[in-house]
């Protein structure tokens, strides 16, 4: 009979203790974990599109790692990182993960005012961090938000001569607002300029004034300056006030079907898109075809301005040396920007092509950018590969249409901007019959009309990306045809204009 086998003997799991968690500020306010032992070999923050870093110091017998909570993206100015739940995560000198032994006591939520707001968890085993805006303890919470909406709904506020701008809801400074921000600066720098920023990390233009939303501030200039330019929907917390106008400015010309066009759209949805465009005054089209568009999709009755697309001015007066810089691209490789939209049945994915492998095939030239949609910013994840640059947090998609050679798109607006350039577009769609007929479903024929190749594989698109001058020869014809359809007045003047018409019907003074 052969003797049992020996109980295997357990392998300890590496360990990283944690006793002390703490938040400091000063010049470069961060947060600080020490513990006994050797220091990790590495130790940083995590959170969606978002990394933190921390400086490693051993001292003697103890570690510390300080995580810095102002930090520089894209090569800009420190700002306060991103709001959002980040967990810790260490490692050892081989590249293993490490368990962390949490410490018995927690630091008390911090305000670190103008920066953030920092809270430390500990939940079965894992220590979490979440940063939020910068809010007062009389502006956070459910029900001061309750107090100060119910203010703002019943004063009477005093008109203000300003404008309040909000992009993406407030996720970033960009798209036609910044550009009308931009040309109001230049000709009427007498007026105030405020942004809605979701937190203090959003980087707001020169001379304008950060409003952090949900802020008392916030409120009170919501209700009295005369103008709100945004690009997206203002929400219910809105109360239209006889003294205000608002500029829905929308965010891109539309292939795909949007408000009341959509499939199988249900009441619900309907009611609310009627209540929010009754709370625009002015809508702002790109083109003719856009008019009619915003006319059916919104029952929209009230103005429309027909000026082009301000966001596109950059891309006729703009280059491309300083923002491919800041993007850290050598030169000498071509640049393709994969844009992408998203999709209803799949917000959290960004990336149809796989541009790893994409990337892989194209070699060593070139350099793919995959950008995802705005609403793919906080629900999906960076892709890392070799040539590849993941510039979804990047803040202005327009700046990246300066730096790339090409575009490869599927049914975003951005075909519609991109054409200003003059410079080659192919389509990626490998679900077209799915989103025409089941997701979205479209106003015109794509393939009949696009100014580029439409192909579902990326050995298609490798070859032809390989051979643009010949792709650009072939669908000449289609390119004029499209620009004269839908970028006829992007000749570089449109903010001008946008703000030349607002000052002359005393929209603003």
């Amino acid at each position: 009979m052969t003797p049992p086998s020996p109980a295997p003997v357990p392998v300890p799991v590496p360990a990283l203790v944690i006793d002390t968690v703490v938040v400091t500020t000063g010049q470069l306010p961060a947060i600080v974990f020490e513990g006994p032992g050797d220091a990790p070999a590495e130790f940083r923050l995590i959170a969606s599109r978002q990394m933190l870093p921390a400086q490693l110091i051993a001292l003697g017998s103890r570690w510390s790692a300080r995580v810095p909570l102002l930090v520089s993206n894209w090569n800009g100015p420190l700002l306060p990182a991103r709001s959002g739940r980040y967990s810790v995560h260490a490692a050892a000198r081989d590249g293993s993960g490490l368990t962390l032994q949490l410490p018995t006591a927690l630091p008390a939520s911090q305000l670190l005012p103008a920066i953030t707001r920092v809270s430390v968890t500990a939940s079965q085993g894992s220590l979490a961090v979440t940063l939020a805006a910068p809010l007062s303890d009389r502006e956070r919470g459910h029900l001061q938000q309750a107090s100060l909406e119910s203010d703002y709904r019943t004063t009477e506020y005093e008109p203000l001569d300003a404008v309040f701008f909000e992009s993406f809801f407030g996720q970033n400074a960009s798209c036609n607002p910044l550009a009308i921000d931009r040309a109001i600066a230049r000709l009427r720098p007498d007026i105030a300029r405020y942004w809605s920023v979701a937190d203090a990390s959003v980087p707001v233009p020169d001379g304008a004034v950060a409003l952090l939303e949900g802020s008392a501030e916030w409120w009170r200039i919501r209700g009295s300056a005369r103008l709100l330019v945004i690009n997206d929907w203002l929400r219910k917390r809105y109360r239209s006030r006889r003294h205000q106008t608002v500029l829905q400015t929308w965010h891109g010309t539309m292939l795909k079907k949007l408000a009341l066009s959509r499939v199988r759209l249900g009441l619900r949805p309907a009611i609310a898109t009627l209540r929010e465009r009754a709370r625009w005054d002015i809508l702002l089209a790109q083109n003719p075809y856009s008019r009619g568009v915003f006319r059916r999709a919104y029952a929209f009755t009230g103005s429309v301005w027909e000026e082009g697309y301000p966001r596109d001015d950059v891309l006729v007066t703009g280059g491309p040396g300083a923002v491919r810089a800041r993007l850290g691209i050598p030169d000498g490789v071509t640049v393709l920007l994969y844009a992408p939209t998203w999709r209803d049945d799949r917000p959290d994915q960004v990336d149809h092509l796989d541009v790893s492998q994409f990337a892989g095939m194209l070699g060593n030239d070139y350099v793919t950018l995959i950008r995802g949609h705005s609403r793919t910013l906080v629900p999906g994840s960076d892709v890392h590969a070799p040539n590849v640059l993941d510039v979804t947090g990047y803040p202005d998609v327009s700046e990246l249409f300066l730096v790339a050679d090409a575009l490869i798109t599927d049914y975003s607006s951005v075909m519609f901007d991109f054409t200003v350039t003059g410079k080659p577009v192919f389509f990626f769609t490998p679900d077209l019959e799915h989103y025409a007929r089941k997701l979205r479903g479209f106003y015109f024929d794509l393939v009949s009309v696009a100014p580029g190749p439409v192909v579902s594989t990326a050995e298609e698109l490798v070859a032809l990306v390989r051979d643009r001058d010949a792709v650009q020869r072939r669908f000449a014809d289609r390119y004029r045809a499209w620009r004269v359809r839908f970028n006829p007045r992007d000749d570089g003047r449109a903010a001008d204009r946008v703000v030349q018409r607002l000052l002359a019907e005393g929209i603003i003074r």
